[in-house]
């Protein structure tokens, strides 16, 4: 059964380090004034959940200043042959990897925009940082929405 909203906030506590438990929680304020969906917001929140845990108490995010610190976290979700043969964690990993960058991205072009007392920009002249500059990851299954499979519209 999948998790509401609401349950989520709930771990929003459960994140061990004090500064990335308020951070997540401006992201999600951030979210809710640009009226984004619930199900959005809560998909976000999951997994900068898991990857504040992964981070543990010692790390903020705003910390977070390599590839390599987020693609230790995004491995975690790589899965052994025998367990998914159709490589289905390659979806996973990428879309852990957008909403990373849409957090940090958000994190370094508005909320630090905002707390030196500037006017953010729009979304869509953020700039991203060279650390996220990561690759998705190329997936050989065959999609399920091909063309031919539903005929022409």
């Amino acid at each position: 059964m999948a998790m509401k909203l609401s349950r989520t906030l709930i771990h929003l506590d459960s994140i061990p380090n004090p500064v990335n438990a308020s951070l997540v929680k401006e992201f999600y304020e951030y979210l809710k004034q640009l009226g984004t969906s619930d199900n959005y917001q809560n998909q976000n929140l999951k997994q900068l959940i898991n990857f504040a845990k992964h981070l543990g108490a010692e790390e903020t995010m705003s910390s977070v200043k390599t590839k390599d610190d987020i693609i230790a976290f995004l491995n975690t979700k790589i899965k052994d042959h025998d367990l998914d043969p159709d490589k289905r964690w390659i979806t996973t990993w990428n879309d852990y990897l957008w909403r990373i960058k849409y957090f940090f991205r958000w994190l370094y072009n508005y909320r630090i925009v905002k707390d030196k007392g500037e006017e953010p920009t729009n979304n869509s002249d953020w700039i991203t940082l060279s650390f996220l500059l990561i690759s998705k990851k190329k997936s050989k299954r065959i999609s399920p929405y091909l063309e031919a499979n539903y005929g022409r519209v």
